[in-house]
């Protein structure tokens, strides 16, 4: 029995005349009429009483009508099933992300996501930028929002939110007080960061500030994420460097100041390994990508 016997068989029910169900189906009235027979005898049953005045359904062919079309109606389901996930509009997507992502562009990507692609399993890891690089190479993850740069050719990365980074100082801190901060008031002031190893980008930009002046800065501590950078910063340990979003977290003993003529730029990017197929992933870049054209930090601390 093949689909098409269903289809005939169906449309010949409907009509109950074989030269209407031939023209509905565009095809002329013996061919039909062998098909319908083929199926009577492939299922052993009599499906229709006909003559050449008249056609109807015998008993069987009443109790197969409403199973034929519900056989039909679920292989359109199933076809229309199969066409969507391979839209990205079923499965499951896997994301990493750096924990600083959560005070940014995150929450609107999932957000976004979720309301246009409802039926998708979204999967969030918090996860460091040395981690995601080997999630995605090792497939546990499908993309990753991280700290660039990232050097495997195995992975393709794109900027997906291009912001600013900012001092952060405890309130007590005499600099607190200006409203912009020179290089040169930088002199011999403890600074935290965040390790090259977690954020190279950041890091090496705030390093190359001090070029052109005689000190260098003096780290006495690295973090592995900001928030933990604002934490000993309102301990008073030091001037913390920290992307603007810092300010998202609220923390009273802290204030944030830029460098006067010498911006510090935050990056987000967005990664996935190359070969990576899942349809889910194609949809989710090409959202973020949108968003992301939409999105761009003023500096206005």
């Amino acid at each position: 029995m093949e689909l098409r016997h269903l289809i005939y068989f169906i449309t010949v029910a409907e009509e109950l005349h074989f030269g209407r169900a031939a023209e509905r189906l565009q095809m002329t009235q013996p061919p039909l009429s062998k098909q319908i027979q083929q199926l009577e005898e492939e299922m052993g049953v009599t499906l229709f009483k006909r003559n050449k005045r008249h056609v109807e359904l015998t008993t069987a062919g009443e109790f197969f009508l409403p199973e034929a079309r519900q056989a039909i109606a679920q292989i359109d389901q199933a076809v229309d099933t199969a066409q969507r996930a391979q839209r990205g509009e079923f499965g499951r997507l896997v994301i990493g992300f750096v924990g600083s992502a959560t005070y940014d562009i995150l929450p609107q990507f999932i957000r976004e996501y979720r309301r246009i692609f409802p039926h998708v399993a979204v999967i969030l890891h918090e996860m460091s930028t040395p981690a995601q690089v080997s999630a995605l190479i090792g497939g546990r993850i499908d993309v990753g929002l991280l700290h660039p740069p990232v050097s495997s050719s195995l992975i393709e990365t794109a900027p997906a939110k291009r912001g600013f980074a900012a001092l952060s100082l405890s309130k007590n801190d005499p600099l607190a007080r200006q409203d912009k901060i020179r290089i040169e008031d930088l002199r011999d002031k403890p600074f935290i960061v965040v390790s090259r190893e977690i954020w190279p980008g950041l890091y090496d930009e705030f390093l190359s500030l001090f070029q052109n002046v005689d000190f260098t800065p003096k780290i006495v501590q690295e973090a592995t994420e900001y928030q933990m950078v604002v934490g000993l910063v309102s301990a008073g340990i030091g001037i913390g460097v920290v992307p603007a979003t810092a300010e998202k977290l609220f923390n009273l003993e802290v204030v944030y100041r830029r460098i006067e003529d010498h911006p510090l730029h935050a990056v987000l990017s967005m990664a996935h390994l190359k070969k990576n197929s899942n349809p889910a992933l194609k949809q989710f870049i090409s959202l973020t990508r949108r968003i992301s054209e939409k999105e761009e930090q003023p500096f206005n601390l």
